[in-house]
């Protein structure tokens, strides 16, 4: 939407992911590294502010993962510092991992340091998301919102299917199956996912995905639950607002996507 030329559309990033400043740039080295992809985010709070200003994104939300028990505490702690420096601009999930003693009073602890949600990356944390022990997060996630790392032709920790069971069982979570339910596995989050009553973002899909394909995802899954994101530091949010763009969706359908749903999700 724009006037006299001019964009008045708002945008909310509902998946960034940042490191502190000291091990940003080996972070995203690694990731690099693990997914034979140039990222061009430099990983820091201070460098994704620059690229949602650069792109008018107002807010973005941020998370990072623990790929080991002892690195909740801190990560959630560091989490809370971030959100609490820019309360205007970010908005953080939590971290959890399923081998934690107290699942239930870090979540709860969550809760205290206005953390809004829980992220898991099952993929980077060795989990296969329907196992067992995962089901203690999800009973004590009660009714946050719980973002998932989706689908990856490298293993079978997050594959589609893995999530049905899930909702199968637990049809009330809050969930939002990132990269449009698959990255890399879109097939099956069409055969599985696909119209359920769960969010997808379009985080590291869009750039991958065929134009007329992603389109057709989106519209079959409905616009009511379609969350933009960029994946910073993979993507800067400019390059992911373009991407969307190029689905050619009406003007109401983009305002969904990049902020009504997010605000309606997050009550912001």
């Amino acid at each position: 939407m724009s006037t006299d030329g001019v964009s008045t559309m708002k945008y909310i990033d509902i998946h960034t992911h940042v490191f502190p400043e000291k091990i940003a740039a080996k972070a995203v080295q690694f990731l690099e590294e693990y997914y034979h992809h140039r990222w061009t985010g430099g990983g820091s709070p201070a460098d994704l502010l620059a690229a949602m200003d650069s792109a008018g994104v107002s807010q973005a939300l941020i998370f990072s993962c623990a790929t080991k028990v002892e690195q909740v505490v801190p990560a959630n702690d560091f989490l809370h510092a971030v959100q609490s420096s820019f309360p205007e601009r970010f908005i953080a999930f939590g971290t959890i991992h399923p081998d934690l003693k107290d699942i239930p009073g870090e979540i709860g602890r969550m809760k205290e340091l206005g953390l809004k949600g829980i992220k898991i990356h099952p993929d980077f944390q060795k989990i296969y998301i329907n196992e067992p022990k995962m089901f203690r997060i999800y009973e004590a996630a009660g009714d946050l919102p719980l973002m998932i790392h989706m689908g990856d032709k490298k293993g079978d920790f997050s594959s589609p299917w893995r999530l049905a069971q899930i909702l199968d069982k637990m049809p009330h979570l809050n969930v939002i199956a990132a990269h449009l339910g698959g990255y890399s596995e879109w097939d099956m989050a069409r055969k599985y996912l696909v119209g359920r009553d769960i969010f997808l973002d379009t985080s590291s899909s869009l750039w991958e995905l065929p134009v007329e394909e992603a389109r057709q995802l989106v519209l079959e899954h409905g616009t009511d639950k379609i969350l933009f994101g960029s994946d910073y530091p993979a993507a800067r949010p400019a390059e992911a607002v373009a991407d969307v763009l190029k689905l050619g969706l009406s003007d109401a359908d983009n305002e969904k996507i990049f902020h009504l749903n997010a605000e309606r999700l997050l009550n912001l």
